[in-house]
């Protein structure tokens, strides 16, 4: 009865021998083993199979029977790929292969895509997953080990992490480009006092580093404020009037280009911040996730898009 179960490569690979020399001697030598051992390993193999699988030829060489013959096809094809899982396997651990997780702060989304196709063109058999969410997301993502590494604004205090400035971040305030203090230069901060601020949610950047500003240009005074979850509501409801924003101004490139929103040119803008690459202090990277990061830090913030001189509106 067949047992393919017990068929061991020793046993494939004696019969390879036995079919490339026509001798059990020479096989033996080339697979360094006795003549009896491969004489073994023939009979196992022909007993595991079903078949007998060599017979002595006219010649007197050992020659493969049409069975034997079978399952030589099946040897090489075994390995062949067991060459591809070596180099595969050596390609993972050199970080030429593998799964790179990197998560990215919502304001990212507008660079992240164009920085994972550059990526996929540098290393074709990594693959470069992203995440996108806010700052809270993304650090839960840091910390259960979800993303190998982060691009976001100010690096958390935990988990423990290295950080790398790799672009400015600058953020401004915006408005429709009608708005009453469109044409102020500069814009006091007294008037900014009774405007209604569009701002990012809870756990967003964004929204820390706007209450930050407007508590400090207001010494304690209350805003009016709204609350919206994405910078592209944020965007819409500026140019619908609904009110002014202070925003990433790599969110809002493309508007400011074709006139539908401006910024306003208020003394402490814009905000410089910085974009950092963060990975793990106290979790080791893959070998592929460290090109990954090595290469990102090398491209210096090439990736980030690239800001106009648009200076405040001075209609």
């Amino acid at each position: 009865m067949p047992r393919p179960d017990a068929i061991t490569l020793k046993q494939l690979r004696a019969l390879g021998a036995v079919a490339r020399f026509g001798s059990i001697t020479k096989a033996a030598e080339a697979i360094r083993l006795t003549p009896p051992a491969v004489h073994t390993q023939l009979k196992q193999l022909s007993a595991n199979i079903g078949a007998e699988l060599v017979t002595r030829g006219a010649s007197g060489k050992m020659v493969l029977t049409e069975e034997g013959a079978l399952v030589l096809e099946s040897v090489r094809r075994i390995e062949v790929e067991l060459d591809a899982c070596v180099r595969s396997v050596g390609e993972l651990r050199d970080g030429y292969a593998g799964l790179v997780q990197i998560a990215v702060v919502s304001t990212g989304k507008y660079f992240a895509p164009g920085l994972v196709m550059t990526l996929k063109e540098a290393f074709p058999d990594i693959k470069v997953e992203l995440m996108v969410g806010n700052r809270e997301q993304t650090i839960a993502a840091l910390e259960s080990r979800q993303a190998h590494m982060a691009i976001m604004g100010r690096p958390p205090r935990f988990p423990l992490n290295h950080s790398e400035m790799i672009g400015p971040h600058p953020h401004v305030m915006i408005a429709r480009p009608d708005h009453w203090l469109a044409g102020r230069h500069p814009v006091a901060h007294e008037d900014l006092i009774d405007e209604h601020f569009i701002i990012r949610e809870e756990g967003s950047g964004s929204r820390a580093l706007a209450l930050r500003f407007l508590d400090r240009i207001g010494e304690g005074r209350v805003h009016d404020v709204t609350t919206m979850s994405t910078n592209e509501t944020i965007k819409q409801a500026v140019m619908a009037g609904l009110g002014i924003a202070i925003l990433s101004e790599h969110t809002i490139i493309e508007e400011l280009k074709s006139g539908r929103l401006v910024k306003l040119d208020v003394p402490g803008m814009p905000i410089e911040r910085a974009w950092y690459l963060i990975t793990r202090a106290d979790v080791p990277l893959s070998a592929a996730a460290r090109r990954i990061s090595a290469h990102i830090s090398q491209m210096k913030g090439s990736f980030l898009p690239k800001l106009e001189e648009l200076r405040p509106d001075r209609a």
